[in-house]
């Protein structure tokens, strides 16, 4: 089974014919290209105009409108207007079924760990990091803190640190250099070892 996903459309190939099928996650450069907007609101539909929200959820901007033909404010309307990108409002007019097939993205704060490399048996992020399991998901969930560089301190490295620890040890050796970090920390690492393991492979 070929999936071909591109901006605007999503193409398939015939579903009956295909010998396997692998599944996989995409990188954030993968979703960008796919992605037609950032939804930046929690919001979905306006319970005065029962329209999408914009930026929401439901966006017609990113997602495409809701009625065939018919942009969100209603300025362009009928097939002969196909294509047109409304400058008010943003949205192409186009067949509904779109908003089937466009895909959005939102912007973290903060990197996230896929459950898939956190949870799986073993534990991929574990074994790169020399983490076990139970630590890891400690500093994931926010619960503790990990050093990553203990420097001069009598800290070990991947020592596991409560909220009120690592106040003391901050408040204590803050001019040594040393370096805790919570989740972000951690999937930095992984990124940063990943390439270093791509490099020797390739090599």
């Amino acid at each position: 089974l070929k999936l071909s996903i591109r901006k605007g459309a999503i193409v398939v190939l015939d579903v009956n014919e295909f010998d396997s099928m692998r599944i996989g996650l995409a990188s954030p450069e993968q979703i960008l290209a796919w992605s037609h907007g950032e939804v930046k609101k929690p919001e979905t539909i306006n319970y005065r105009t029962l329209k999408p929200e914009r930026d929401g959820l439901f966006c017609e901007r990113i997602f495409g409108p809701t009625k065939d033909w018919e942009c969100h404010c209603g300025k362009y309307k009928r097939i002969r207007h196909k294509g047109v990108v409304c400058d008010k409002c943003g949205v192409e007019v186009t067949r509904a079924k779109v908003r089937r097939e466009r895909m959005g993205h939102i912007q973290l704060a903060t990197p996230v760990s896929h459950i898939w490399y956190f949870k799986g048996i073993p534990s991929r992020m574990g074994l790169i990091l020399d983490v076990s399991p139970r630590s890891l998901e400690r500093v994931l969930y926010f619960a503790s803190y990990i050093v990553v560089d203990p420097a001069g301190t009598p800290l070990a490295k991947r020592q596991l640190l409560s909220e009120q620890e690592y106040r003391e040890y901050e408040a204590q050796f803050n001019e040594d250099g040393y370096t805790i970090g919570g989740k972000s920390v951690v999937i930095e690492t992984v990124a940063q070892r990943n390439e270093r393991l791509a490099i020797v492979r390739e090599a």
